[in-house]
């Protein structure tokens, strides 16, 4: 499935990774560059090269830590949420042909599946 989608980000300009970091931005403004790797699986420098290339196209920005000042908080700009919400399009779009195959029974088994992996590992 993370395939399939990252066929469908790349006329977007985007990765799997980026794509969830500007899912993240928006919908946790402020977080790390720690939390961010820690949320897509990445070191702290990978993500900080991935949160480079956001950054130099506009889509998000780092803001001094008013906290800690050797840390910064990543936030989504408009630029940003106006290419979330493209591509989200076409990323929803693609889940739910992928998703055609099962029954709403076996959809729901998979999502609760889902979940409780992901509870697993927080």
């Amino acid at each position: 499935m993370r395939a399939a989608i990252g066929e469908e980000l790349k006329a977007f300009g985007l990765s799997t990774s980026q794509y969830a970091t500007l899912m993240m931005t928006e919908a946790h403004p402020g977080m790390s560059v720690a939390e961010i790797a820690r949320a897509v699986a990445s070191s702290r420098q990978a993500a900080n090269e991935m949160l480079g290339g956001l950054e130099s196209e506009g889509l998000i920005e780092r803001r001094p830590n008013p906290t800690d000042r050797r840390t910064h908080q990543i936030h989504i700009t408009e630029s940003g949420r106006s290419r979330l919400a493209e591509a989200s399009i076409a990323v929803n779009r693609r889940e739910a042909e992928l998703e055609s195959a099962f029954t709403p029974e076996q959809q729901k088994t998979i999502r609760d599946w889902l979940d409780g992996i992901s509870d697993a590992c927080r």
